[in-house]
């Protein structure tokens, strides 16, 4: 009985194991390092620590330059938990390329702001498809999740869709570089007056 109660545990254990892979998540922050992440300019904004990428400084931008999908996703979903401390703002931009400074000029932003001057709230395609209301807060851990197939774009916090966007065939000038196309992740740093907190960062291709 103790053997079979011992391959039944092991077993269940296995097939946990076996479900988590199947699911296709796979992390893009070890939890201790910056490893496989690149900043220019500012870059004491970004440090990782108790498994998280603590965002404190000048503004500076975090890009993803690891091995999965040789960091240049097309279609996929990413989810990462967030946490603001009152007054921040920061941004998870995708589809966009390393810049040494500035502000990304390649893909789209997806807003963390729950209670920073600028309107646009946690989950805003930013300057696109915006969002006015409230749907996390600050000092508590979130889950802001974006998926892209093909052209359209949809944004959940805490599993609730709150944009859900096709990009048009035509646009409007100036919109050149900031389209669905192909191209890494990048976490903001906004301003030395926001803290924000990310971890558990992952991807799945799809």
């Amino acid at each position: 009985m103790k053997r079979l109660l011992a391959f039944i545990i092991v077993a269940s254990i296995s097939t946990q194991k076996n479900n988590a892979q199947d699911k296709g998540w796979i992390s893009l922050f070890d939890g201790k390092t910056l490893n496989n992440w690149h900043v220019g300019k500012n870059a004491g904004t970004f440090r990782a620590d108790s498994g998280m990428i603590i965002v404190h400084g000048r503004t500076a931008h975090l890009f993803y330059e690891g091995p999965v999908s040789d960091h240049s996703f097309t279609d996929f979903e990413f989810k990462a938990e967030v946490m603001t401390k009152p007054g921040a703002n920061s941004g998870i931009y995708f589809h966009t390329a390393y810049q040494e400074s500035g502000w990304p000029e390649k893909g789209y932003e997806v807003q963390v702001n729950n209670s920073h001057t600028d309107w646009r709230r946690t989950g805003s395609l930013y300057g696109i498809n915006d969002v006015r209301e409230n749907y996390a807060k600050d000092n508590e851990w979130y889950t802001e999740q974006i998926i892209v197939r093909g052209k359209r774009v949809i944004i959940k916090i805490n599993d609730q869709t709150v944009v859900d966007y096709t990009e048009p065939e035509e646009r409007g000038k100036g919109n050149d570089q900031r389209k669905i196309s192909a191209g890494t992740f990048a976490l903001q740093g906004h301003d030395p007056n926001s803290v924000v907190y990310y971890r558990n960062i992952q991807v799945r291709p799809l």
